[in-house]
């Protein structure tokens, strides 16, 4: 199971050294059946358990099955194993502030140069640790247990275009999960309008941005204190969230988006008017005053005016091009038709940011079904792709996320604000392609599917298997073998 998988190490044979030749050098005409399409492209693999009456049921109409299943799922929010954000931020000040007590013991302790037997309590355990595990246990197990899977592959995706990360610091480890559940999942196939704004209010991203501290300098707090604005958070809205790299906002535009935000925050533990870790407009750190943004003048109005400016943001054109573009990459090709790029910005922008609306004509149009085998799975979707495939569910979070990081996708911690690649050459590198095929060898070793290996390559693949590959694993010397060739594959690798 996924406990046995080491973080790197492995014995190749010819016929593995094979699959990883296999998968660089795919041919990029290769074309799968219409049920294979939309399991790998749109969704996370079939499962072992696909029976073929669904499969055939998929076929027919791989469209209509896919609009079928692209429902709002906030099931995690409700999970009783996980905790709000507020109450994760909560946990992580009063570990903060016991942490401090001990300190100060300490060195009072040493000032006074003589034993202390009694003290203030000793620190937990490092509660965000165990706040990431939870949320990385409920994340993976959901996705392994979806029969589908395409939810769960649109909330990857905007999880990783509103991307936090948890390299920031404690808060951001302890938050990052419920910052997913919270901001992103309930809104994927809703108004991105609604995304965009609970996202930039969510803790995690005030946090992870440097928002929660930023000070109007004509405000109240600002002509008292030190702190100053800053403009991290409003920069990339406007260059990830929103309006793109090169659409026409300027510098000084950032900075006024700056000033409209500031005020935008959330307390800490020992703030008696509001509740800890949550967030609240603090008129008494926003700067006053009108502002001007993009060219439109936005009046002082406490919270709404940021809201305001979120809003002309959410559906301004340069943003349908961004979001379209971007989806199309994911989910099409590296360099999508600019045709499909131009349709999807039209119904962004027709519908307000509709993303029901958006998803749907991205299934609809022909070119998300004839584009060939181009895009590289990356390392969360290879792993989740391949337990799926062998039956391998991750009742232990901590070996698949030792995996993801050795594979240098390590979970919400991207190494900046523009979240991981989403292009072949990301992850098609040599080394690469050598630690997918030890953790492939691995994972064959442990999955307890029954039968021959070409039976589940039936299964997983269908008619989308190449010859080549069927012959690979047909002639496999072992099961272990035809597994790991399975998962190695071209048709298995590539979306």
């Amino acid at each position: 199971m996924w406990q046995h998988l080491p973080r790197s190490g492995h014995k190749s044979g010819k016929r593995q050294i094979y699959a990883t030749e296999l998968t660089f050098q795919a041919s990029l005409t290769l074309m799968p059946d219409t049920a294979t399409t939309a399991f790998n492209r749109f969704a996370l693999g079939a499962r072992f358990d696909l029976n073929p009456a669904d499969r055939s049921r998929i076929s027919a109409d791989p469209r209509g099955w896919l609009k079928s299943v692209a429902q709002p799922d906030t099931a995690l929010l409700t999970s009783p194993d996980l905790q709000d954000s507020t109450s994760n931020l909560v946990a992580i000040f009063q570990q903060d502030q016991m942490e401090k007590q001990a300190r100060e013991a300490k060195l009072e302790m040493a000032a006074a140069n003589a034993p202390q037997m009694f003290g203030p309590p000793a620190p937990k355990p490092a509660v965000q640790n165990k706040i990431f595990m939870a949320e990385a246990q409920a994340r993976y197990q959901k996705a392994f247990d979806d029969p589908n899977g395409f939810t769960e592959r649109l909330v990857w995706f905007w999880s990783n275009h509103f991307c936090i990360s948890v390299s920031k610091g404690n808060q951001a480890m302890a938050t990052a999960g419920s910052f997913e559940r919270e901001a992103i999942r309930p809104f994927v196939l809703g108004k991105f309008a609604d995304m965009l704004r609970t996202v930039e209010q969510h803790p995690a991203m005030l946090y992870f941005l440097d928002n929660r501290d930023s000070q109007g300098p004509d405000s109240k707090g600002g002509q008292k204190s030190n702190k100053g604005l800053n403009e991290n958070l409003a920069r990339e809205i406007m260059e990830l969230h929103t309006l793109g790299v090169g659409s026409g906002y300027s510098q000084t535009d950032v900075t006024s988006l700056a000033r409209v935000i500031t005020g935008w925050t959330y307390p800490g533990l020992n703030n008696n008017n509001h509740e800890p870790g949550r967030f609240f407009f603090a008129n008494y750190t926003h700067e006053p005053g009108p502002q001007k943004v993009l060219g439109k003048a936005y009046a002082q109005n406490d919270i709404a005016q940021g809201e305001a400016v979120l809003n002309d943001l959410a559906r301004h054109p340069a943003t349908a091009h961004h979001i379209a573009f971007k989806l199309a990459r994911h989910f099409v090709a590296d360099q999508p038709p600019q045709a499909l790029v131009q349709k999807l910005a039209k119904v962004f922008l027709d519908t307000e940011g509709d993303l029901k609306a958006v998803t749907f004509a991205l299934i609809d149009d022909d070119a998300a079904w004839n584009a060939p085998l181009q895009k590289l799975r990356s390392p969360q979707e290879y792993l989740l792709a391949a337990s799926r495939a062998l039956n391998l569910p991750p009742h232990d979070p901590k070996p698949l996320v030792n995996a993801l990081n050795a594979l240098g996708q390590p979970l919400w911690r991207p190494s900046g604000p523009n979240g991981f690649g989403d292009q072949a050459q990301d992850w098609a590198s040599a080394e690469g392609m050598k630690t997918r095929l030890s953790y492939a060898s691995q994972m064959a070793k442990s999955s307890p599917v029954p039968g021959n290996p070409i039976d589940l390559a039936n299964i997983i693949l269908a008619d989308a298997a190449s010859p080549d590959t069927k012959q690979a694993v047909s002639r496999a010397e072992s099961k272990q073998q035809g597994l790991a060739l399975l998962i190695m594959s071209p048709e298995f690798q590539r979306r």
